[in-house]
């Protein structure tokens, strides 16, 4: 494998070289270079967003994502490290409709059959859309993202956020990932 093969293949903040390179004209490595030469290392996240914005006309979701990247590769933040804190993702598809998979978060004696005791008070929720809620022991949040597949088909994303550490990051992955089961066992096999 060449040199310039490996540089396409980077992946920073979760996207690849090639869709940013698709998305702003300029990979990973570009990217990296300029930012480097601009002294962004020296600079806060916000700073380095609004160059990339302003300066290189770079959107505004791409100059987050790029920001991110950056800060990885010189090693001013960690793999799921956000400005507050660090967050944990996960997602599962159902063979349901999306508004089935929103009932069952939405209602709470659904919810308990799946996500027992979970220390959770909802916020705030979009019929089938999204659910933002509160997890109480240590304050962090949860938002929850609903989309339809098709016909019969649909997708959550979770995201637990707020997280103390990148240790928290791996507990609650395994927890979520956990509960998602469930709940495609209790989607799934109990129709």
């Amino acid at each position: 494998m060449t040199v310039k093969a490996k540089a396409h293949n980077v992946k920073l903040a979760g996207v690849g070289s090639d869709a940013v390179l698709k998305a702003t004209g300029k990979g990973w490595d570009e990217w990296l270079r300029i930012l480097d030469r601009a002294g962004a290392r020296k600079m806060a996240h916000k700073d380095i967003a609004l160059l990339l914005s302003r300066r290189c006309g770079v959107p505004s979701w791409w100059s987050q994502m790029l920001t991110v990247g950056y800060e990885q590769a010189r090693g001013l933040r960690d793999v799921y490290q956000h400005a507050d804190g660090y967050a944990a993702n996960t997602s599962r598809t159902f063979e349901v409709d999306v508004t089935q998979l929103f009932e069952a978060w939405n209602d709470s004696r659904t919810r308990a059959r799946w996500l027992p005791k979970a220390p959770i008070e909802v916020r705030r929720a979009v019929e089938s859309k999204s659910m933002r809620m509160t997890w109480m022991t240590g304050s962090s949040r949860v938002d929850v993202n609903f989309f339809s597949k098709g016909s019969g088909r649909s997708q959550v994303q979770v995201e637990h956020g707020k997280l103390p550490t990148s240790t928290a990051v791996t507990r609650q992955k395994t927890y979520w990932s956990a509960a998602l089961g469930r709940l495609k066992v209790l989607l799934e096999d109990g129709r």
